[in-house]
């Protein structure tokens, strides 16, 4: 029988990506809860859940997320709901013997001003960026309750720390989406009316790197097999690109042909946010889609998703 393994939140980019790989490895019993089925901030039904379907293994992919806007304007849900998620999880599943579980983080955990390529151990050595300090903290909490699980009682509770993401099935709401989907949208729009420019955030000149959603998840089971995961390890592309030469990739990949912008009256965020990707390379893996190859599919994908009104937003 194969080992049965709960993603939760499988309805998201993430999550929907873990549960392709699950599938198409054949090794695992994926088993799924949408927010009809299961509230995860209700620790009463987190715990009668995991105790009725006993999964060996647990993912945690479920998070509420957004970009800069959101994370700014929303910093008390951001904090309680991702506290909520984690701590139920967490601990429903030390209560109900699950062998192995895997916590999602963020890069955001790390400083503000951390030493770049950012290592592990960066970790707590300095203030966060305030524009996303809510969703990090709650992400930090995860991380160290899953390992001060793994020390006290023994349980394979690890973290993986992923870089920004992107791919199918992201989210493209026009205040509070990641950057990748954003700007696919404005400059898909953009062309679509004509538009002469498009305006972006900040001065375009912060760095930032990016994985494609189906290399985490690559990364992710590759973790699973790992006897000794480290308590967290982070997932990166391992190289980055300005905020300017992103909307420019874009532009391009959308066909958008007129003038781009920036607006230095909105936040830029980190100057620079680049992982440091050796430790777990070092344990055999790497990633393989590039950025431009996935900006392809992401908009494919998003055009097939407004086509059938299945757009995330």
């Amino acid at each position: 029988m194969k080992p049965r393994l709960f993603i939760a939140g499988h309805r998201g980019m993430v999550g929907s990506a873990l549960l392709r790989h699950a599938i198409g490895l054949g090794e695992w019993d994926p088993l799924i809860a949408d927010r009809s089925t299961l509230d995860l901030l209700d620790s009463t039904a987190t715990l009668r859940f995991l105790e009725t379907h006993r999964p060996e293994a647990v993912i945690i992919a479920a998070a509420k997320v957004g970009g800069i806007h959101a994370n700014n304007s929303l910093p008390a849900d951001f904090l309680y709901d991702n506290l909520l998620i984690a701590s139920n999880l967490i601990h429903g599943s030390f209560q109900t013997g699950v062998k192995r579980l895997l916590f999602l983080g963020s890069s955001c955990i790390y400083p503000k001003f951390a030493p770049q390529p950012i290592r592990e151990d960066s970790l707590l050595s300095g203030p966060l960026e305030p524009t996303n300090e809510a969703y990090a903290l709650a992400k930090i909490a995860g991380l160290k309750l899953c390992a001060a699980y793994r020390r006290q009682h023994g349980c394979l509770f690890h973290s993986a720390m992923p870089t920004n993401l992107y791919g199918p099935g992201d989210n493209y709401h026009a205040e509070h989406s990641h950057v990748i989907p954003g700007m696919l949208r404005r400059f898909h729009e953009a062309k679509e009316q004509g538009l002469p420019e498009v305006a972006i955030w900040g001065t375009g000149t912060p760095r930032r790197e990016f994985l494609h959603v189906e290399d985490l998840a690559d990364a992710c089971f590759h973790l699973l097999e790992m006897p000794e995961p480290p308590d967290w390890v982070n997932v990166g592309w391992g190289d980055d690109l300005s905020i300017l030469e992103l909307a420019e990739l874009v532009a391009e990949t959308v066909g958008f042909t007129g003038l781009i912008t920036t607006d230095p009256s909105k936040p830029d965020g980190t100057p620079r946010k680049l992982l440091d990707t050796s430790l777990l390379k070092a344990r055999g893996w790497q990633p393989r889609i590039r950025l431009a190859d996935g900006l392809r599919g992401a908009y494919a994908d998003f055009l097939s998703s407004l086509a059938d009104k299945t757009l995330r937003t």
